[in-house]
């Protein structure tokens, strides 16, 4: 259970909670050993009245009418006090859970970019819910009854060796061949366990991904195929899980085996000494009625033993993913204002998941307020220049300034909050367009979301739907066509009013007038912010004050529009490349 030792924290925090339960839980139990004693009591009085060692009918009655009322009375205040059990310490797992996959999405939101380049959606979805849910039963009820059955042991046994010693010696024979099995099994859960919940994100990995390209399917008429893979996987996934089950299937029935030779021996060895007058008819009684007690707990030892060997598999699962390391650290805890002013110096970068080179040796200053234009042909590292402004990923060679301060050494928030970047693939959620534009500024004004959405040419579109702004997107924006998600995202980057400005080839979906009107928007907002745009188009470039041209990583070009288009060279080619294009 090693790796269930990461709960105790929350163990420690809901300690007076859980304190409680377990008070209330040996109470629970100590009024419900009440019936048999007296049962056993009535059952002796009887037989001594049958048998004439008492006499007095009136004596036997008050004895039965006292005693049914103590079980009774007993028996209510067992039920309340089980109430009480349940509602203490499965409140507290609830707790638990709600703590965890707090902490596991915390987590999630401050790994870095190459993290989740390595790991699958449905992979994480997996272990923040199901793994969690697993441990959410371990959290509640595995110990709601290993506490019951604990105390129930402690109570009930050394009052059978006070009834009677021989009688309780033969009817506990069985547990030690019963701890051996659990034993056993328990370790062949735990290994089973783990294939399943691997297979499990392996299942909801290949459904997320069907659902979210379920165009791309229909698209080239696959469905049959993804069935077919579909269908394969959850033969391959019923029988992981029937190899779990056929193992756990072996503790009830072995638990009621065990149990039944148990009562075959109280009724054996009992009534042996009832006949030898060596205990009394009702302490037979009162042996029977404790063995099918410890049916029940004894029973959920194996179903207990199930859930914790399964929650320690995925409380494993989930401290993996919780012991990774952010990449990207936070170095600087006092927040840093941020101009704008940038610099690269001699700045090298090689993407560690495809051993890629992006950027060779660049370096270039852009003032505050300046604007500057990125072109190049794709994959030459445009896009690498953007992420490394905003830290999305650090450095292994040269020096990046933020206002003449390496970037490390500027407080992480304070550098994303003074920074809006719009990437080529605009990403929306599933909210209104109202709430995706104010996701930049969320106390924004309705006046603010209209303006924005009016520098970014929107508007007219949005008006254009029935709700408006009101209006409810599909997953990923699905609901809008490329360019109208793409001035979306560049609405809700303004709305930011950042001070850093990145806009990645986000205006790739739209028409030159459209391109062109957006543009002159961003050229009259952004006079005293630092404005990186990366594009294709030439068109794009033809505003900034200045243009660096990438291949391959390396800088191979630079200097203002006027200079590039009559210098000989790629900025040239693709200006006269596309002036034709656009002649035609």
């Amino acid at each position: 259970m090693k790796e269930l030792k990461y709960l105790n924290k929350y163990f420690q925090k809901y300690k007076g909670k859980l304190l409680l339960g377990i008070l209330i839980t040996v109470i629970a139990q100590v009024f419900s050993l009440f019936a048999p004693k007296l049962i056993g009591n009535s059952l002796t009085t009887v037989q001594q009245y049958i048998d004439s060692e008492i006499t007095d009918l009136t004596i036997v009655k008050d004895a039965l009418f006292t005693n049914i009322l103590i079980i009774v009375g007993a028996s209510i205040l067992a039920a309340f006090f089980t109430f009480l059990m349940r509602q203490t310490i499965i409140n507290i797992s609830r707790y638990v859970e709600y703590d965890l996959k707090n902490e596991v999405y915390q987590q999630y939101q401050n790994l870095s970019t190459n993290f989740y380049k390595k790991n699958r959606t449905g992979d994480l979805m997996n272990r923040i819910s199901e793994d969690v849910g697993k441990v959410r039963m371990y959290a509640g009820p595995a110990i709601m009854y290993s506490i019951r059955t604990i105390t129930l042991f402690a109570c009930l046994i050394p009052l059978m060796f006070i009834t009677a010693p021989k009688v309780a010696i033969y009817t506990l024979v069985p547990l030690p061949i019963l701890a051996f099995l659990i034993y056993k099994l328990s370790r062949a859960i735990q290994k089973r366990s783990a294939v399943v919940q691997q297979f499990l994100s392996k299942l909801s990995t290949f459904t997320q991904e069907s659902f979210s390209g379920v165009s791309v399917i229909k698209a080239y008429g696959i469905e049959p195929q993804i069935k077919h893979t579909f269908d394969a996987m959850v033969i391959e996934g019923k029988q992981k899980n029937m190899a779990l089950v056929k193992v756990q299937a072996w503790f009830f029935p072995m638990m009621i085996l065990l149990i039944g030779a148990s009562n075959i021996l109280v009724i054996y060895i009992g009534g042996q000494q009832y006949i030898n007058g060596e205990i009394k008819f009702g302490v037979l009684a009162e042996f029977i009625m404790y063995v099918n007690m410890l049916t029940w707990p004894v029973a959920t030892i194996g179903w207990v033993t199930s859930i914790v060997q399964q929650a320690e598999v995925s409380q494993g699962r989930i401290n993996e993913f919780l012991k990774v390391a952010p990449e990207i650290q936070n170095q600087i805890a006092k927040a840093t204002p941020i101009k704008g002013n940038i610099e690269f110096k001699d700045v090298s970068f090689t993407y560690d998941d495809t051993n890629i080179t992006a950027l060779k040796n660049v370096s270039f200053t852009l003032n505050s307020g300046e604007t500057l234009a990125i072109v190049g042909k794709t994959g030459s590292g445009k896009t690498t220049i953007l992420d490394l402004i905003s830290r999305m990923y650090d450095i292994e060679k040269g020096v990046i300034e933020i206002d003449k301060i390496p970037i490390k050494e500027l407080n992480l928030n304070s550098l994303r909050n003074a920074t809006s970047i719009v990437p080529q693939d605009a990403f929306l959620f599933s909210e209104t367009i109202k709430d995706n534009i104010k996701f930049g500024k969320e106390d924004a004004t309705e006046a603010e979301v209209i303006e924005a959405a009016k520098f970014a040419s929107v508007h007219e579109n949005i008006i254009g739907f029935k709700k408006g702004y009101d209006t409810i997107l599909g997953e990923r924006g699905i609901t809008l066509s490329g360019g109208q998600k793409q001035r979306v995202s560049i609405a809700r980057a303004i709305i930011k009013d950042p001070n850093i400005l990145l806009l990645d080839d986000c205006l790739s979906a739209v028409d030159t007038e459209t391109e062109e009107e957006i543009l002159n928007n961003i050229q009259r907002i952004t006079k005293n912010k630092t404005t990186i745009i990366v594009s294709h188009r030439i068109s794009s470039a033809k505003n900034a004050d200045k243009i660096i041209v990438l291949d391959d990583g390396r800088i191979i070009q630079n200097g203002s529009y006027d200079d590039l288009i009559e210098q000989d060279g790629y900025f040239k080619q693709l200006y006269l490349k596309q002036l034709s294009e656009k002649d035609l």
